[in-house]
């Protein structure tokens, strides 16, 4: 696992998934990190809100390690570096915007002097180990992405990063041909590109395009409107920020994160014509037709702004007539997060407006047609899709070899790719795990913490404290109406004293004998298998 004279690719993470990014290169004898990002929790994982690549391989190589490259700030891509890039001890790049939001969540996390972060530009060229790097500006829906250029003694990488075309981009470049282009005349070996919009047969459209239809759904509305975005779109704030001032309406912001990335961006020179907001009080007092929010919550987040307002437990407050404008797309796997705020809403008469009714978002990736323009530029050898599920990777593979590049590698997480010299190929499978964020610990997203969390939510829970020969008997989440608990933990206390009585010591012999007993009971009352503990005090 040592990268000889050759060039390797893998991924652990954001391969065959949307989210939770973290790509690897290796050549003679070092690896190179591009992005360590996150994904969020689901019902899958209850009681987690962060979920993040397993770093295992590369930490046991950290010695080989030449640094982290990330190519933009969304969570996806940077999330993680808070929580793992301190164990792995390298220094770590990254343009101005983008370092701006990873320092905020170092200093978050009292690791701003245990993780080295070094600003390029947008346009650096730099050597690490092996490993010459150019970063290429291209327009994204956060400022200031950069895809990578990687060079190497075996060929040239063009790593996309997340990307679009975009001739009216409102914040940051325009269409990058020139540059890209000029990349691909000097020869590409392999283009590891973002899978996620390869199915939109149109292109993502221009973010300078959703202005009049914003426009005119908010000045359509007669009470207060709140407009929902990603936090991280700095150029739909931008857009807003227009909105707001030819509607007549004060602004106001509701959410940490667009609070961190109105500053960040401030700070980098961006957003210098947003309004001047007013703080939640000042809005409620203000008529209703002359105020805007922007808030955090259009995926859905039980604790962001939108999902309190819409649950009415926050300061800011809507009423029928009302208008939310949500200014985003929804995330595959989160249509039932968004549902049940919307459906919060239409009971209190307060109108949705989405994508599918107004010209009110545009997304951040490519299209196919945006997908044939950069293979027309680059012009690989070998195609690579990343950033999406299995299913947009066999297509983008599919679709870049219909546009003439040669050869294609469909790879997922943990899948060890040799891309030169010879044929490229998948040679190896390391390990390519999940972890989650439980509180304040980072434990395995497949270990017993939470598969027993999962039963638990699954079948309940059962606890028999026998002392004396005499069981007491507590269940949880048992599906057993409260009238009918008290003769079930009789039934259940009677079983598990005939257990103790006609089982002999010793004590684990003793127990497992109660545990099966009461959990036959719970079987025979409910259908379900509970977990079942039980405590023995004096009985040997």
């Amino acid at each position: 696992m040592t990268p000889g004279k050759e060039l390797l690719y893998l991924s652990l993470g954001g391969s065959g998934e949307i989210g939770m990014n973290l790509n690897l290169y290796g050549c003679e004898g070092q690896w190179l990190i591009v992005d360590m990002g996150v994904t969020f929790g689901n019902a899958d994982y209850p009681g987690i809100d962060i979920i993040m690549p397993d770093t295992a391989f590369i930490e046991e190589r950290r010695k080989d390690l030449a640094g982290i490259l990330l190519t933009h700030a969304h969570e996806d891509h940077i999330g993680a570096v808070a929580y793992l890039a301190a164990d792995l001890d390298v220094t770590v790049y990254a343009n101005r915007f983008t370092a701006g939001l990873v320092a905020r969540k170092l200093a978050e996390e009292g690791l701003e002097k245990q993780v080295r972060l070094e600003i390029v530009a947008n346009d650096a060229r730099f050597r690490l180990g092996p490993f010459a790097i150019r970063m290429i500006p291209l327009a994204h829906s956060i400022p200031d992405m950069c895809a990578a250029v990687i060079d190497t003694p075996y060929g040239r990488i063009f790593h996309t990063g997340d990307w679009k075309l975009d001739t009216d981009p409102e914040l940051g470049v325009p269409d990058a041909e020139v540059r890209v282009r000029a990349v691909g005349d000097e020869g590409v070996l392999a283009l590891v590109c973002d899978s996620t919009n390869v199915f939109n047969p149109e292109p993502s459209g221009s973010e300078g395009g959703v202005r009049d239809g914003l426009l005119q759904v908010v000045k359509e509305a007669t009470g207060r409107v709140i407009v929902t975005t990603f936090a991280s779109n700095a150029a739909r704030l931008a857009t807003l920020g227009e909105v707001a001032r030819k509607s007549g309406r004060t602004l106001a912001v509701a959410g940490r994160s667009l609070d961190r990335i109105i500053e960040v961006a401030r700070t980098c020179g961006y957003l210098k014509d947003f309004p001047e907001t007013v703080d939640w009080d000042t809005a409620m007092r203000m008529p209703r037709d002359r105020v805007m929010i922007i808030a955090t919550g259009g995926q859905g987040e039980p604790r962001a702004a939108l999902a309190r307002i819409a649950e009415g437990n926050h300061p800011i407050k809507l009423e029928r007539g009302d208008r939310v404008v949500y200014s985003s797309k929804q995330i595959p796997g989160n249509e039932l997060a968004i549902g049940r705020i919307m459906n919060m809403l239409a009971e209190r008469g307060i109108e949705t407006v989405t994508e599918k009714q107004a010209h009110i978002h545009v997304s951040g990736h490519p299209g196919r047609p945006e997908l044939a323009a950069m293979y027309d530029w680059v012009r690989p050898r070998i195609i690579v899709p990343v950033h999406g599920e299995m299913r947009h990777m066999l297509e983008q593979a599919r679709f870049a070899k219909s546009c003439g590049i040669p050869e294609a590698v469909v790879q997922k997480n943990g899948q060890l790719v040799r891309l030169a010299p010879g044929e490229p190929a998948i040679i190896d499978h390391v390990r390519a795990g999940r972890l989650i964020l439980d509180g304040d610990m980072i434990t395995p997203a497949d270990g017993s913490a939470i598969n027993e969390r999962r039963r638990l939510a699954q079948t309940g829970h059962v606890v028999v404290a026998l002392r004396k020969g005499e069981a007491d008997v507590v269940a949880r989440g048992l599906p057993i109406e409260a009238e009918d608990m008290g003769a079930f933990v009789a039934e259940a206390s009677v079983a598990a004293e005939s257990a103790a009585r006609s089982t002999p010591k010793p004590a684990d012999k003793h127990r497992e004998a109660i545990r099966l007993a009461v959990r036959r009971c719970a079987t025979e009352w409910t259908g379900k298998k509970p977990l079942v503990d039980v405590l023995l005090f004096g009985e040997g």
